[in-house]
């Protein structure tokens, strides 16, 4: 794990930002990072928690998977996902609202969904499972620019999320570690089934073989201040790692002339690549 990680390193420091990651060998258990403890803007990363939080309140009969969902205008004025874009009034069921928010990032679902549940129970949430880093300000993100403390966003830290994958995964399989995030293992395989199917897939995945399984979120800052991406990283079925990387100030253009934000993403598959070959044993 050494000399990855002084190589994860080195390919970091050749970029002009800010670089944060959280990794976990999952077959030795060993963990490293860099700025693991550093608050970021999450951007849609954030997403995974409330999916989490979300299928806890359906374990606690809250909420059901199956319940009928309204799409509003209200939550249509976003900059993500698809529903925005979609004549308002139709009906989904809440199992979709949480695929849609994951897979295709739709911020109309999630700040659905984060009016159903409301603020304060995600964030007690997060922090009942030890994400202490991580605070949920908006169900929508006010268009803030790429100006903006960190303090005005949504925000967590690589390791905070790097440790809700590992309860996820941990928990389709045990029992105990399901009921520290207030679900069962059949709503943990869910959360880990809806995050395997994501199709915003040029940062994590991009470098990795065809077909390599990958349950990940994504995240993307205002105007391209963030590029973010965190999962699991599987070899057949086996997972093999958890990765999150975090990058912030990414310049909007590159002394090349290359976009900042192309090239975040092209480090965070670079990084995973690394991982992968390093891992794969």
């Amino acid at each position: 794990m050494e000399a990855l990680v002084q190589q994860l390193h080195r390919l970091c420091d050749s970029y002009p930002f800010h670089t944060g990651w959280y990794l976990k060998d999952l077959r030795t258990g060993e963990v490293a990072q860099r700025n693991g403890d550093v608050i970021v803007p999450s951007a849609s990363t954030r997403k995974i928690a409330i999916m989490m939080a979300a299928l806890k309140a359906v374990n606690e009969g809250k909420l059901s998977l199956n319940q009928p969902v309204t799409i509003q205008a209200r939550y249509q004025n976003n900059q993500s996902g698809t529903f925005q874009h979609l004549q308002p009034g139709f009906t989904i069921q809440f199992r979709d609202a949480l695929v849609m928010m994951i897979i295709v990032s739709d911020n109309t679902c999630t700040g659905t969904i984060v009016d159903m549940l409301g603020l304060d129970y995600i964030n007690a949430f997060c922090q009942s499972i030890g994400m202490r880093g991580t605070t949920h300000r908006h169900g929508i993100p006010p268009r803030l620019g790429r100006h903006h403390p960190v303090e005005a966003v949504n925000a967590t830290t690589p390791a905070d999320v790097g440790l809700l994958l590992d309860l996820i995964l941990q928990g389709t399989r045990s029992p105990e570690v399901a009921a520290r995030l207030g679900c069962t293992p059949a709503l943990c395989q869910l959360g880990l089934d809806i995050l395997s199917w994501q199709k915003l897939s040029w940062r994590l995945p991009a470098y990795l073989p065809w077909g390599t399984k990958v349950a990940h979120k994504t995240g993307t800052g205002q105007d391209g201040r963030n590029n973010n991406d965190a999962g699991i990283i599987f070899q057949g079925e086996e997972p093999l790692f958890i990765l999150s990387v975090f990058t912030e100030q990414v310049p909007q253009e590159m002394p090349d002339g290359m976009p900042g934000y192309t090239v975040a993403g092209q480090l965070i598959a670079r990084l995973c690549r690394l991982c992968y070959d390093a891992l794969l044993g």
